[in-house]
């Protein structure tokens, strides 16, 4: 079996078959002072599928070593690596791919570049984005926000169940669900056609990380496999 590390370096890249249930974004602030690297380890402990490194603020060479230093974390556990935004720090600090904004460089540029098997995902609030995310060669699309969240305060209003369900109907790459997620939302979200869940508050904010992240893991599967069923005998 291939690892994550082995499809980044050697080109197997395949998005349809990683599993991207529990997506965890660092924030420094809203985990209480805590570094990345902490938040992170926390996470995975908790069976996050993904960590993004995610710092508006933190300067290049800065942000390259705490990189650095989680990405040593997922290696050993075949943990997904992505940073936000910063192409130029994920290839610096051997992530496994990078997640843009819309006003960030387009992912087909950013293919140009990374090398092959890197991830590329790309936050979109429209089919029309999503559409064209993937006609550019994302590989995979985050719907954002779909509620209302504090955790970014550029995120604007919840996009709402339908516009997540309209997006996954349109698209073929993996549809990730970000904004105002939590316990009680979660299975509906995922009802709507979301592949998986991107949080923040939801773990990072907990004053125990690891618990919230292994009790969501297990909302996600739990209900991931519920569909599944579902499928199976209808």
């Amino acid at each position: 079996m291939k690892t994550l590390h082995q499809v980044q370096r050697y080109g197997f890249n395949n998005c349809s078959t990683m599993k991207f249930y529990l997506y965890v974004i660092t924030d420094e602030a809203i985990a209480g002072g805590l570094s990345h690297a902490e938040i992170a380890r926390r996470a995975i402990a908790g069976g996050a599928d993904v960590i993004q490194l995610r710092d508006k603020t933190c300067g290049c060479r800065e942000l390259c070593q705490v990189g650095r230093d989680i990405c040593t974390m997922t290696k050993k556990t075949n943990t997904l690596f992505i940073v936000n935004d910063r192409l130029d720090v994920a290839l610096a600090c051997d992530a496994d791919g990078v997640h843009l904004g819309q006003d960030d460089i387009r992912p087909g540029v950013a293919r140009q570049i990374a090398p092959p098997g890197f991830i590329i995902g790309v936050s979109v609030g429209t089919v029309e984005q999503a559409v064209k995310a993937e006609h550019e060669g994302a590989d995979y699309i985050a719907v954002s926000p779909v509620f209302s969240t504090a955790s970014k305060y550029d995120a604007g209003p919840g996009r709402g169940l339908d516009r997540l369900k309209e997006i996954r109907r349109n698209v073929s790459v993996p549809v990730i669900a970000i904004g105002g997620i939590n316990r009680d939302n979660v299975p509906d979200v995922i009802d709507a056609g979301a592949d998986g869940v991107a949080v923040i508050s939801a773990v990072v904010g907990s004053p125990d990380i690891t618990k919230a992240a292994r009790e969501l893991k297990l909302l996600i599967s739990t209900r991931m496999e519920a569909l599944r069923y579902e499928r199976l005998i209808t």
